[in-house]
């Protein structure tokens, strides 16, 4: 039977008795409603996952991020963070198909390429809009400035542009605020203003003012946390009241502590009123000189206010927040705060396990929607040049499909002992756990470019005589090497030399 029919055609109704059983009554303490929990559960509803973000939703949603971001250097340099490690310096391309030269000629003009339309800046654009607008767009399209035989340009589209003409702000069936899906839930089409609503010009006539592109030809990068989801949130969004304490407790306790600067010194006394004491005009003001010496009225003390701020409390409330707001983001408190000062060495490598595996997610996330879109675009123009006229044998479906044989190489991370990870390096070569392809990824290298560039290096080596330990650094002594890893909570293992 077809899968299409499986929903036509009925079953036949079977008469059969029901067999008596005992009734077993449960239920579940969080799916009830109390006077306890009845405000805390007032805002749960059963809305579709478009429905609850709805076209004013988001709006709000992204102002109230892009402000936050703007403004908090917290949320700032999350986002900054996150883009950076995230893109890097670019991904770079490689190709896996069995014609080495044919690889390396594509993979030369893609990189020069993608520096021509300044790829790696525009990805971490679209990485920062991610978490700020909960999604990103890119229009594919002619570009004749770029300079490249390919003139294929991406051009990135803000959120606020890709909306539906009309003045329905819940989502249809068929078009979910500017995403417009076919008869299979697909994007076919993506309606972008021409203006952006927020910019100049004539607000009566910029929601009538729009292309249709098709979804070919627009790069849509978004997370989905709930299914038939088409449009996404900021991803800092469960984060945004959270910042707001952040600041409002700051200020609150610069305030105070500004308010009892402001009084230089006070007046009091022990009497009771129309008592001893010389009698004082109360709130008056007077103005004190540096260095002074100066008789007081009887009766009467001088004394300053104890501001107390800030709290002994205050450094560790902020770490919580801050640690609480980083949590959503997967990111470590050290991360979020830039700031390791609370940690030994094994807790920050333990902290960053969890953040290097997001980040991996959401690199492969970033490959399989954004940059495989890229490169065919990017290859189909690439066959139509004249530089490119060894592809032209290529031109055909079935040919094309062996360039999805690809992988892209991001930057890799430092290890904060080089001497450790080389040795643990070697010891997985040796036990054959690993290979020199896995290797170089993790430095975000390929293993064939750095291979041969270490031939070469040989090569001119014997040419002019030096030998392997003439050509290298010289390795440190074993005491000194004890001195720097004796502060380490892990065992240290002696590196090995070549």
């Amino acid at each position: 039977m077809h899968i299409r029919n499986w929903f036509k055609k009925s079953k036949p109704q079977v008469q059969r008795q029901q067999p008596v059983t005992n009734v077993v009554r449960a239920r579940y303490d969080a799916a009830q409603t109390t006077a306890e929990n009845a405000r805390h559960w007032a805002m749960a509803d059963a809305m579709s996952a478009d429905c609850a973000a709805s076209a004013d939703i988001r709006k709000k949603l992204r102002e109230r991020a892009r402000y936050e971001v703007a403004n908090n250097s917290y949320a700032k340099g999350i986002v900054l963070t996150m883009a950076n490690d995230c893109i890097g310096t670019g991904p770079r391309l490689q190709l896996l198909t069995t014609n080495d030269a044919l690889n390396r000629q594509i993979e030369d003009a893609f990189a020069q390429w993608s520096k021509a339309v300044n790829l790696a800046a525009k990805l971490r654009t679209m990485r920062m809009a991610k978490s700020t607008d909960g999604e990103a767009f890119g229009v594919l399209n002619f570009n004749p400035n770029v300079d490249s035989p390919v003139a294929l340009d991406l051009q990135l589209v803000e959120a606020d542009r890709v909306a539906s003409p009309s003045s329905v702000m819940l989502p249809t069936r068929n078009d979910v605020d500017g995403v417009i899906l076919d008869s299979f839930g697909n994007p076919q089409f993506y309606s972008i203003l021409r203006q952006h609503p927020g910019g100049l010009g004539n607000y009566s006539t910029w929601m009538s003012q729009y292309d249709e592109v098709p979804a070919a030809s627009v790069i849509h990068w978004f997370r989905a946390d709930r299914p038939e989801q088409h449009r996404g949130i900021p991803e800092i969004t469960p984060a945004l009241p959270l910042f707001a304490q952040l600041r409002r407790y700051t200020l609150a306790v610069i305030a105070a502590a500004e308010t009892a600067a402001d009084f230089a010194a006070v007046l009091y006394t022990d009497s009771p009123a129309n008592g001893e004491a010389q009698p004082l005009d109360p709130m008056d003001i007077v103005n004190l000189e540096k260095r002074m010496a100066t008789v007081l009225p009887d009766g009467w003390r001088l004394g300053q206010i104890d501001s107390q701020q800030p709290a002994t409390t205050y450094a560790e409330f902020k770490r919580e927040i801050l640690n609480e707001i980083a949590r959503c983001l997967n990111l470590p408190y050290n991360i979020a705060a830039c700031n390791s000062s609370g940690y030994n060495y094994a807790s920050g490598r333990l902290d960053h396990q969890t953040y290097y595996k997001s980040i991996r997610v959401e690199q492969m996330h970033l490959a399989e929607i954004v940059l495989d879109q890229i490169f065919n675009a990017w290859i189909r123009e690439a066959i139509l040049t004249p530089e490119f006229g060894v592809l032209r044998s290529l031109n055909s479906k079935h040919q094309l499909l062996s360039f999805r044989g690809r992988g892209w190489f991001f930057d890799g991370t430092e290890h904060v002992d080089p001497a450790k990870e080389a040795n643990a390096q070697a010891k997985r070569l040796t036990s054959h756990t690993t290979t020199l392809a896995a290797e170089y990824a993790r430095q975000g290298k390929d293993w064939e470019t750095e291979l041969r560039q270490r031939a070469k290096e040989t090569r001119l080596m014997q040419t002019l005589g030096l030998t392997t330990s003439e050509s290298q650094p010289t390795q440190p002594s074993s005491s000194s090497s004890q001195e720097t890893n004796v502060h380490d909570d892990d065992t240290v293992a002696n590196p090995t030399t070549a």
